[in-house]
């Protein structure tokens, strides 16, 4: 029977031929925003670095001319002289204080002036012990400027620079970046707590240089994994609590439909919320997209899915909405509890005080 099936088919021209039908796509509505200028120069402060300031945990050679005596090595000030526990040459180290202990003026607070500004202080001060004094001051160690580098770096860790960089010039400090594993999308600068709108994608891979800021000392540049990037969902059900959370990428790979079902919008539930309303946050840097995505056209097969990206917010609101400003209201008491893991552009827009 099959046999003779498939004689009489392939005697009427063959199989016939699979028609592909392209599905539409979901997304009913985009916008764009992104943070104003004076807010990023807020966050960022000057686009020049600064210059050389001393700081906690620098050494310093300091010497007086025709004064040998006034040399680290001849004056044992406590917590002053000798080799450090890392190795770095002898000197006056600056200690947490901003200070050191200089011989016959004593205490001097030397943190914030550069080399200059020291070396004019010293002249005054030790003008009341000798003649005419001429001092030189030249940085040993640069203990004071350090950064940290942190992620997918062949180099990580606690680095240290003789001046102020910016921020291509700090990833060389740790190597090379490890492209293959690293998630770009998700890489972001931390300073004082907060996470700095910088576009790794446009520094990297494109040259942007308006993201290579001027780093401060004490900046964290994170370079997550890849296989840790996540999307978060949230939303409710009318007479449910708000129910979503984090959800991760698979290789890479995460839909829209996967991440509604992980996070336990099931098909099988009679009300869905607004399934025709799902709206998504989808940011990097100082720039963010939002999304309205018909998802309950995927889930009948008539409309193409949705991938997501890592860092994407997806809501799903519980009774119908007229604007992002209403989806924003419902949605950022959830966003607080999350706030460390979310792109800097919705903790700066949505969740600073």
């Amino acid at each position: 029977m099959l046999t003779s099936a498939f004689a009489s088919q392939t005697a009427c021209g063959g199989r016939q031929p699979v028609t592909r039908k392209e599905l539409p796509s979901p997304v009913i509505e985009t916008a764009a925003d992104r943070l104003t200028d004076e807010d990023v120069r807020e966050l960022l402060g000057s686009d020049e670095p600064e210059a050389y300031r001393v700081g906690p945990g620098d050494s310093l050679l300091v010497a007086v001319y025709g004064h040998a005596e006034l040399a680290i090595g001849a004056y044992a000030g406590a917590g002053q002289l000798g080799t450090v526990p890392n190795g770095r040459n002898v000197g006056f180290v600056v200690d947490n204080d901003g200070t050191i202990q200089f011989p016959l003026i004593g205490s001097v607070q030397v943190a914030g002036k550069t080399s200059n500004d020291l070396r004019l202080l010293l002249e005054k001060e030790l003008a009341a012990y000798v003649v005419e004094p001429k001092v030189t001051v030249q940085l040993l160690f640069p203990g004071s400027i350090r950064y940290y580098m942190l992620g997918q770096f062949t180099s990580p860790g606690l680095k240290y620079s003789d001046r102020p960089l910016r921020l291509l010039e700090a990833l060389a400090l740790g190597g090379t970046i490890q492209l293959e594993a690293a998630s770009l999308r998700t890489a972001y600068v931390a300073r004082g707590g907060r996470k700095l709108p910088i576009n790794f994608i446009r520094l990297l891979r494109f040259g942007d240089l308006s993201q290579n800021i001027a780093l401060r000392t004490g900046d964290v540049v994170f370079v997550p994994d890849n296989t840790q990037e996540q999307a978060f969902v949230f939303g409710g059900l009318p007479g449910s609590n708000t129910r979503g959370g984090a959800v991760p990428f698979v290789h890479g790979q995460l839909s829209l439909l996967q991440a509604l079902a992980a996070a336990g919008f099931g098909f099988r539930e009679r009300a869905q919320g607004k399934m025709s309303e799902v709206r998504i946050i989808r940011s990097i840097g100082d720039r963010a997209e939002f999304i309205v995505v018909d998802a309950a056209m995927i889930m009948k097969g008539k409309a193409a899915p949705f991938p997501l990206e890592p860092g994407d917010v997806v809501y799903v609101p519980m009774t119908a909405i007229t604007s992002w400003n209403m989806a924003l209201e419902q949605l950022i008491p959830t966003l607080q509890a999350v706030s460390g893991s979310l792109q800097p552009f919705v903790q700066i827009k949505y969740l600073s005080e």
